[in-house]
């Protein structure tokens, strides 16, 4: 599918489930190494269960914690092995190949500075690259790109994509110039999404949120539930909406992915994918979370098949704002936690291995005695691909990308 030719409406800017948004601009020192690097940053919005993805089998109290819903070696179906230690959830086979193929990297016990629970102000710091939310209107992803010397020049076919800045993502917003693609056909958003908005709107945006509630009323008179469809969000996801949302994230991820391939289109990107929300029967063996992982196991192969030559020098890194309780609560799901994972794909990534300094389980070693408890800041591990893939200063990762950030230092090692 093409660039859209036609303006979204408001109703479905509110509803989308992701978009695009890159700059065909290339830093001079890594063309000067004969270099042409990728880099593209996914956010799962909604927060992701990183026990539920990658579990720590060898942990010693996985089993008391989780209990029956504990992913596990021989569980049906079995959790995929990564090492010793960690297994990969059996919805991801994609994954597990590119991770043993040396391709593919998991960072567990990962998070950003934020320590509340508010999905709005988490994604505000993960994007921003603040420690606190509200403290920039631009994105750390923009930010360095304004620190790379421009090697390219912005696409000229940028003047027939769609600009909308009101859905841009924070990461990308700023003085870099950004083109757009939207999906024509979008992800309905389910009715816990939409109250989520409209409280949102309701503090930013009074007459959106007038409009907003309003055909809300008017669904519900009609008797559909919100926009129509499920989202993975909602515990009654039917198959037919599985199959919608494997082919939607199959088809943003590989379109995003054939304009990273082109010689003369974008090299740095992001895109989201919302539902991770997984407060009610989340289902990490057989469920909602599976299903969602299955789609982002899908998302990674299209990103490879459509790369081309250019994969080997690609990275992909898919992040989200906080992680999930370490415990499943009493509707057999998991709430707003802490620490969580950091998926890392790409034929430039030193692959084929679990970064961690693991917490462990014990009630006293949880955060709050609730959160999985990060030892890993997010920070060094985008500053680290920053530095080593695209070549972006240290000192200025550490003063402009993520500003006061100068104790956080560049993971080491995670490109080839």
């Amino acid at each position: 599918m093409g660039v859209v030719n036609h303006l979204p409406t408001r109703r479905e800017l509110l509803a989308g489930s992701g978009a695009l948004f890159a700059w065909s601009q290339m830093p001079r020192i890594a063309r000067a190494e004969g270099r042409d690097p990728r880099l593209l940053v996914i956010v799962l919005r909604g927060a992701l269960d990183g026990l539920g993805a990658v579990a720590p089998v060898g942990d010693p109290d996985w089993i008391a914690l989780r209990g029956d819903r504990a992913l596990v070696l021989d569980g049906k179906p079995p959790a995929l092995p990564l090492d010793a230690f960690f297994a990969l959830n059996p919805a991801m086979p994609n994954l597990h190949r590119l991770y043993k193929s040396g391709k593919a990297a998991i960072v567990h016990a990962t998070a950003t500075p934020y320590r509340e629970r508010s999905h709005f102000d988490g994604q505000d710091v993960l994007e921003s690259g603040f420690t606190k939310p509200g403290a920039a209107a631009s994105g750390w992803l923009n930010r360095a790109l304004l620190a790379m010397e421009g090697g390219g020049r912005v696409d000229p076919r940028g003047s027939r994509a769609l600009g909308i800045g009101s859905v841009t993502p924070l990461v990308v917003r700023g003085s870099a110039p950004v083109m757009t693609w939207v999906p024509q056909r979008l992800l309905p958003a389910s009715q816990d999404t939409q109250s989520r908005l409209l409280d949102l709107y309701q503090h930013t945006d009074p007459k959106l949120a007038t409009v907003l509630q309003a055909r809300m009323k008017l669904a519900s008179l009609n008797g559909a539930p919100g926009t129509g469809e499920a989202m993975p969000d909602d515990p009654t996801l039917a198959p037919p909406g599985i199959a919608r949302v494997r082919a939607y994230f199959a088809e943003a991820a590989g379109t995003a992915a054939r304009y990273l391939a082109k010689q003369d289109g974008p090299r740095v990107g992001a895109m989201g994918f919302v539902g991770w929300d997984t407060h009610i029967a989340e289902g990490a063996a057989s469920g909602q979370l599976y299903d969602l992982l299955g789609a982002l196991d899908g998302a990674f192969a299209a990103i490879e098949s459509n790369m081309g030559e250019a994969w080997k020098e690609t990275v992909v890194a898919v992040v989200t704002e906080f992680g999930r309780t370490a415990r499943i609560n009493g509707t057999q799901g998991t709430d707003h936690g802490t620490g969580t994972v950091a998926f890392l794909i790409g034929g430039g990534l030193a692959g084929g291995r679990v970064i961690a300094d693991w917490p462990g389980l014990k009630p006293a070693q949880l955060l709050e005695d609730r959160d999985l408890k990060p030892t890993i800041d997010l920070r060094a591990v985008l500053k680290g691909l920053l530095r080593d893939h695209l070549r972006v200063e240290e000192t200025v990762l550490a003063d402009a990308v993520f500003p006061g950030s100068a104790d956080i230092k560049p993971m080491a090692g995670l490109v080839g």
